[in-house]
This record gives C-alpha cells, sequence and structure tokens, in this order.
C-alpha cells in the first residue's frame, strides 16, 4: 500500500533530481514550443499563398508546398518516441553527427511540433473572411501586407487556445525523450524508483509535478486570453450631447 511517510521521504530526500527534471522538461517544452510555433507559423502562411500567374512562381511554390506536405504528414503521422530514436542515433550513423540528447531533445520537439502547428495557422488563416482579403487588395495591399497587418494578427489571437494546448502536450510528451537519455522529470523519476524500489510512491509523486506545471501553464494561458479579448462592455468617456429640439409659437 501507498504509505505518506514513504512519499515524504522520497521527496525530502530526492527533491533536487525532480526538481531538475521539471526544470529540463519546461525548458524543452519552452523552447520547443516557441520555435515549433515559428516553424508552424512560416509554414502555414506558405501553403495558403495564391497561386501565382507565372508558371516558374507556381512550379516552386508546388514544389515548396509538397515539401512541406510531406515534412507535415511524416511528424504527424509517426510517434515522437521513434522520431526521437530515428534522429539521435540516426545522426549518428548518417552523417557522423554526435549530437547532444538535450540539443536533439530540443530539436526534435521543435519540429514535431512545427507540423502540427503549421495545419492549426492554415486553419486560421482559412476561416478568416474572404472579404477581408479583398478589401485589402482594394487598398493596394500585396499578400505580405495582407498577411502582416490583416490577416496574422487575428490569426494569432484565434490560434492561442489551440498553441497552448500543444504547449500542455509538449510538457507531457518529453517524457518519450528518456529513450536517448534526456534528462528530464520521467527519467530522473525512474532513476530514482530505481535507487529505492517505490515506484508507487515515485510515480505519484512525478504526477503530482506534472500537473501542476500543465495546470498553471492553462491558467497563465487563460489570463492572456482575457487580456487579449479586452473588457466585454466598453464605457465612451465622451457621452454624446443630447438635443432638446423645443417648438416655439410665433408671436
Amino acid at each position: 500500500m501507498m504509505s505518506f511517510e514513504w512519499i515524504v521521504s522520497i521527496v525530502s530526500d530526492n527533491w533536487p533530481m525532480f526538481l531538475r527534471g521539471a526544470g529540463i522538461t519546461l525548458l524543452i517544452s519552452i523552447i520547443g514550443t516557441i520555435v515549433g510555433s515559428v516553424i508552424g507559423l512560416l509554414a502555414g502562411v506558405i501553403r495558403t499563398i495564391p497561386v501565382p500567374e507565372r508558371a516558374a512562381k507556381r512550379i516552386i511554390l508546388k514544389v515548396v508546398n509538397i515539401i512541406l506536405s510531406v515534412y507535415i504528414e511524416f511528424f504527424r503521422g509517426t510517434p515522437m518516441i521513434v522520431q526521437a530514436m530515428v534522429i539521435y542515433y540516426g545522426s549518428m550513423l548518417a552523417f557522423n553527427i554526435d549530437m547532444n540528447a538535450l540539443v536533439a531533445a530540443v530539436f526534435i520537439v521543435s519540429i514535431n511540433t512545427g507540423a502540427y502547428m503549421a495545419e492549426i495557422v492554415r486553419g486560421g488563416v482559412i476561416s478568416i473572411e474572404k472579404g477581408q482579403f479583398e478589401a485589402a487588395q482594394a487598398i493596394g495591399m500585396n499578400h505580405i501586407q495582407t498577411m502582416l497587418h490583416v490577416v496574422l494578427p487575428q490569426v494569432i489571437r484565434n490560434i492561442l487556445p489551440a498553441t497552448g494546448n500543444q504547449f500542455i502536450i509538449n510538457i507531457k510528451d518529453t517524457s518519450v525523450l528518456n529513450v536517448i537519455s534526456v534528462s528530464e522529470l520521467f527519467f530522473q523519476t525512474k532513476s530514482i524508483a530505481g535507487n529505492n524500489f517505490r515506484y508507487f510512491e515515485s510515480f505519484f509523486v512525478a504526477c503530482v509535478l506534472y500537473f501542476v506545471m500543465t495546470y498553471t501553464v492553462t491558467l497563465i494561458l487563460r489570463y492572456f486570453e482575457r487580456k487579449l479579448d479586452g473588457p466585454e462592455n466598453y464605457s465612451m468617456i465622451g457621452q454624446p450631447a443630447q438635443v432638446t429640439l423645443t417648438n416655439t409659437k410665433e408671436s
């Protein structure tokens, strides 16, 4: 049976390892989500570029779209744990690149997140009303200007919940990176449990830490969503002037 005394003992004896593992987990998740969001933003915008009239540009855009489609479908269609094994060990065997485990972890999470974010961004761009594109073109904006000044500000706000959800997924999915010896929270917990043979209590502590991290991120994201939404009711400082009409009789 689970003993509360054992949990207290495990935490008091191993809190530096738990803290280090949680820190590495957050570091990988934060950097991976930021870099992946940038990759996804670029890929999503490129995939929504209108078909050019010139044949050369049309061919180049088609090739780029094919490459992006292969990238997105591959990383969305394979488990991260398999991607980690292939990239970390395959880079050494195929290209003689000895990657640091932490660098490899950030790289893997980033490109994996980028594949998912690309589709999220593309869906966000498509959701913008067509009339806004037409209005931007009517005042002389090109595609890049339309994206920067009209579309992307709305897209970023619309995809914020999905981005936050991806961040939470990354916090949990870093646990699979223990297969390439990244000392994140799961790896540290497994080492602690291997020393004291109290697997249930050790991983119960890890569960609590994962929940604290994900729930804290959820609260922070909800706060920013409310800030971006602005106040529900707007009160104007200057009230409209009231004009009273009176009928006068001419004498």
